[in-house]
């Protein structure tokens, strides 16, 4: 008997040296990357719990696991209800990250807690009538064109990983549908949708009279620098001519500015210019995050509270949150949650051009400016990308009315917005981009379906 259980207390004594050599190598090997997937998991499932409540094993499995990295069988993960924090690590043991909910804020990555300036908590928006016409409320004025349910309903168009499809026609949702455990009252993550509402949330601050497109040394660290010729228009329009890693490789630079440090505008600043300022179009998340300190600079006291107070709440997004890092700035180039709905009330928001209840929100023609076309982006099918943190269909060879423009997103999200035929389609989910999908079909589907 005793030998029996010497034998165990070996083999388990093994199994922990083991499970301790492959963690630290994994450390020594691949640091950033290991990181870069911990401060992932908290923040992702930090999120989803405490804004979309959901539940933490069904986002590992949904949301983590689903993009196809091994890594994340091997993270344990502690949500901490009271404290409304999310902690990860390899084996409980390496490369610890932690996630901290604010209400009304959202989730940040948080370095050291202790140190951590967090922002005050925001009360919750006033919710819209559940009975009301959307957009005022949140009913729908559902559609019995059949040819547009069909489209819907069709597993094939949807994709896999399906979310949300909402359809607006005249102002009015007219064809909805949702996937399994996902409802028009669950926050959905945006990614790049988000920089279009950077793009406006920009507009705002050039209607306050605090900023301006021709706007020029734009921060202090590049006086006496080529980068002091950069201007806010060359942001918009992604043409600053910094230099950036926007996918090539596992840790690119929006991984590492999103999770891996303190302060996102100061990473972005600190690139070097590799193209003379306009000349040149380069797709990079750090030019949105520019953008939003500008902005947030611009404003100044009170710029936390700005995009509810003068964006979200005369809109009615009452779900949106857009989270910051650790050191007060939105990340605008992608984290901002709403609900379908709110989504769709976005993109109904452009189609009006910046007009909502009577009131031009953003500047008389400002829409227009931001759906122009950057010369610099045609690849041969026309420009692919407008002035203003938008895509532009025909660039991009979808075969759609000639005003189309897009928000478009991370594993698939759009809302595309066709002002001429008074339509705004948003496809949400969780669909990786290698698997062959296109959200061209649907869309194509549903404006063939009569509109």
């Amino acid at each position: 008997m005793h030998w029996a259980l010497r034998l165990f207390g070996f083999v388990v004594g093994v199994l922990a040296l083991a499970i301790l050599g492959l963690g630290g190598w994994i450390v020594i090997a691949h640091q950033d990357e290991l990181q870069l997937a911990s401060a992932a998991a908290a923040k992702t499932i930090c999120s989803n719990v405490f804004m979309a409540k959901r539940e933490a094993d069904a986002i590992l499995r949904t949301d983590l696991l689903a993009l196809g990295h091994p890594i994340f069988r091997l993270m344990k993960i502690d949500v901490s209800a009271i404290d409304h924090s999310v902690d990860s690590s390899l084996f409980g043991l390496f490369a610890k990250r932690h996630a901290q909910y604010v209400e009304g804020r959202g989730c940040t990555n948080v370095s050291n807690g202790e140190s951590w300036d967090h922002p005050a908590a925001l009360q919750p928006s006033p919710t819209t009538e559940a009975n009301a016409l959307w957009p005022a409320g949140e009913k729908a004025q559902l559609s019995d064109n059949a040819r547009l349910q069909a489209a819907l309903n069709d597993p094939v168009l949807q994709g896999p990983g399906m979310r949300a499809i909402v359809v607006v026609h005249d102002g009015r949702i007219v064809a909805e549908t949702y996937g399994q455990g996902f409802t028009a009252s669950t926050p959905l993550l945006g990614w790049s949708m988000t920089k279009s509402v950077t793009a406006a949330l920009v507009g705002m601050a050039i209607k306050d009279g605090t900023l301006s497109l021709d706007q020029k040394k734009l921060f202090l660290q590049w006086a006496g620098d080529l980068r002091a010729e950069i201007s806010v228009a060359d942001l918009m329009a992604m043409s600053g001519g910094l230099e950036w890693n926007e996918d090539r490789g596992i840790v690119t630079d929006p991984g590492r500015m999103e999770y891996l440090v303190r302060d996102a505008a100061a990473f972005a600043r600190d690139r070097r210019l590799v193209a003379s300022p306009g000349t040149k179009f380069h797709y990079s998340s750090g030019e949105s995050v520019l953008l939003t300190r500008l902005w947030q600079n611009a404003i100044g006291e009170g710029a936390l509270s700005y995009p509810r107070e003068r964006l979200f709440n005369p809109l009615g997004m009452n779900s949106a949150v857009i989270e910051a890092d650790e050191a007060g700035t939105f990340l605008g180039e992608g984290f901002l949650y709403a609900n379908a709905h709110d989504w769709a009330r976005f993109g109904e928001f452009l189609r009006l051009g910046g007009k909502w209840n009577g009131q031009q929100l953003l500047p008389a023609g400002f829409v227009d400016y931001m759906r122009s076309p950057v010369p610099a982006s045609d690849e041969g099918q026309g420009p692919v990308y407008g002035r203003g943190q938008l895509w532009l269909a025909r660039g991009q060879g979808f075969d759609l009315p000639a005003d189309t423009f897009m928000l478009q997103g991370h594993l698939r999200q759009v809302i595309a917005i066709i002002p001429s035929r008074k339509l705004v389609i948003l496809r949400m989910g969780l669909t990786r981009e290698d698997i062959g999908y296109s959200n061209a079909k649907l869309l194509h589907a549903i404006v063939a379906a009569g509109f």
